[in-house]
């Protein structure tokens, strides 16, 4: 689910923005999306946790080490449960556990990223015109005190709050569509791409560009236009693609 925003959040965007904890943030995210997925034993759950959230939080960067040694010792346990949520992690696509080697941090290949994101702008695509067409105007304004976040991040330069109340917008943005199978395809690919999200928005103008997007798909949305919709949904993930690929090409 995503988060909710209060009367009291949009009081804050209008002025100083709601305070966000990025690494509980994090955590929130994976516990969902990974062991609140699998029935594993609590210690294993915390591991796999907090694990994935450094991961997001790019404290681990793609291509490190996770000794399990370590992380035995800092989570005082045996390397069993250790390997067990290293397993979780690389299920989803977080964590590569290389034959007769010590696992690591995943990296994806810039043509990893491009299916990712072709995926996800498909999907997207998708449901857009699914909510311009079936959503009642009263649930599609549920995104609004998501936007006004997003409104005061951009114009502060607050890559982290804008980034959390975009993921925010996604969640409710999904939900809205109803279409259970697109969510779950969406979620699956999600861990994988937080981080490189965060680093796409983190690029000079973009915070900008992204929320008159959003506006505009907003708009969109309250007129009925699913065409319009559909297309500014796909070119704001495809420019988002774009930016990661100057980065890493």
């Amino acid at each position: 689910m995503s988060a909710e925003y209060t009367s009291s959040d949009m009081a804050h965007a209008s002025g100083n923005l709601p305070h966000i904890d990025s690494r509980q943030r994090a955590e929130a995210v994976a516990a969902r999306l990974v062991t609140e997925q699998h029935d594993r034993p609590s210690l294993v759950s915390t591991i796999a946790r907090e694990v994935a959230a450094e991961i997001i939080e790019d404290i681990r960067k793609p291509g490190d080490d996770l000794n399990s040694v370590e992380l035995a010792r800092r989570y005082k346990t045996s390397r069993t449960p250790i390997r067990e949520a290293l397993m979780l992690l690389e299920r989803e696509g977080l964590v590569e556990i290389p034959p007769r080697r010590r696992p690591r941090v995943a990296s994806l290949s810039i043509k990893e990223i491009r299916d990712i994101y072709r995926v996800r702008a498909n999907l997207l695509e998708l449901i857009a015109g699914d909510i311009a067409r079936d959503v009642s105007l009263e649930d599609i304004r549920t995104l609004q005190p998501i936007m006004q976040v997003m409104e005061t991040a951009s114009k502060a330069g607050d890559v982290n709050a804008y980034f959390w109340s975009n993921v925010d917008f996604h969640e409710r943005n999904t939900e809205l569509a109803g279409n259970r199978t697109v969510k779950k395809i969406i979620d699956s690919l999600l861990l994988r791409t937080l981080r490189l999200r965060r680093i796409g928005l983190s690029q000079p103008g973009r915070l900008q560009k992204s929320y008159e997007d959003h506006e505009r798909l907003c708009r969109a949305y309250e007129d009925r236009d699913q065409t319009l919709a559909a297309a500014l949904i796909r070119s704001n993930h495809i420019t988002g693609l774009s930016v990661l690929e100057t980065i890493y090409s």
